[in-house]
């Protein structure tokens, strides 16, 4: 069976590829490398002992996916593609909302006219915004979105869905993600972003690694137990393997799915930090700054659906996140570029 991962050389996409191909998937990526780096798609072969067939395209281009489509029996597609940076979508909304709506759009498209009707969306827990309930379940109520980046999430989800209302061929998979963070254990392949980090595992990495001075830790008066905002973070390898899961049940289940992805358990700000400083034996500086706009005290989700009807469930934790995560920086300070 070939997989069409969209974005795939990218931080999840890049980890999403080496658990299909150690599970036996025919993997082809299409990438325009925006984001990423196609060293990640090496290494990604060089830890499965297999190998993938990559198209450099961009989905916003049906003159770069009408081939891939053309040559290959691609029978599903995980869309990973899109801008994700909440910070900028808010200076940049055209962007994000031409990118990330119109190229799922063509992406679609091209998929029904290729007969091709099974998608897994990479969705984010931000559409529930300020969260009615805690443990997030899938029953939560979408909230009020408070950026471009989480408006293009809770969009497509309805886009996708009312696909499936107009042809109830398609197959959809709705995966919410909370905060995926860590690395492959190989060290191989991890997060590599451009400029200064946006989330927080990796701008404590680089404080680590003496790219970046300190750490600003954005509110200390949560009601929280230790008063830093508490989320649940996800080791990546295991949302990865969430989308094989994911794969698999559309074998056998028609319809819309939705599923959150995450370990149901909450991890404050400064709990990172110590499990980190434990990872890398450092002392990562932090400064307190005053809460962030639009900040909450608590997110975490419960993950039972998942377990129930995916046979996941998480099985990293926090310790185990921020190893694998130093052992990244530490083994490619300067991502993908050291090896260019």
């Amino acid at each position: 069976m070939a997989v069409l991962v969209a974005g795939g050389a990218g931080y999840i996409g890049s980890h999403t590829c080496v658990e299909l191909l150690e599970r036996g998937y025919d993997v082809v990526v299409v990438d325009n490398l925006y984001n990423s780096s196609e060293k990640a798609l090496e290494r990604v072969q060089k830890i499965a002992g297999k190998e993938l067939k990559f198209y450099r395209g961009d989905i916003l281009n049906r003159e770069d996916l009408e081939p891939i489509f053309g040559q290959e029996d691609i029978e599903a597609v995980i869309n990973f593609a899109g801008l994700k940076a909440v910070g900028e979508s808010v200076v940049k909304p055209w962007e994000y909302y031409h990118n990330n709506i119109t190229g799922t759009l063509i992406l679609c498209d091209v998929m029904r006219r290729h007969g091709c009707k099974n998608i897994i969306f990479s969705s984010s827990a931000t559409v529930y915004g300020d969260p009615a309930e805690i443990p997030i379940t899938e029953k939560c109520p979408k909230g009020e979105i408070t950026n471009p980046y989480g408006q293009t999430k809770g969009m497509l989800e309805q886009i996708l869905t009312d696909l499936h209302t107009g042809d109830p061929e398609w197959n959809i998979m709705l995966l919410r993600y909370f905060n995926p963070i860590g690395a492959h254990e190989s060290g191989l392949i991890g997060e590599d972003p451009k400029g200064i980090p946006n989330n927080l595992v990796p701008y404590i990495a680089q404080v680590a690694v003496g790219k970046l001075d300190c750490l600003g830790v954005f509110g200390d008066d949560y009601d929280t137990h230790d008063g830093t905002g508490v989320r649940d973070y996800i080791h990546v390898v295991d949302l990865a393997v969430g989308h094989v899961k994911a794969i698999e049940k559309m074998k056998s289940s028609k319809g819309v799915h939705i599923y959150n992805l995450g370990t149901g358990t909450g991890y404050s700000v400064l709990d990172v930090v110590k499990a980190y400083e434990k990872a890398c034996g450092k002392s990562i500086p932090y400064q307190i700054k005053p809460r962030r706009a639009g900040d909450i005290a608590t997110c975490y989700c419960d993950a039972s659906r998942a377990k129930e009807e995916l046979g996941w469930t998480a099985e990293r934790g926090i310790e185990e996140m921020c190893a694998d995560s130093w052992k990244w920086q530490s083994m490619n300070p300067n991502g993908y570029r050291d090896s260019e």
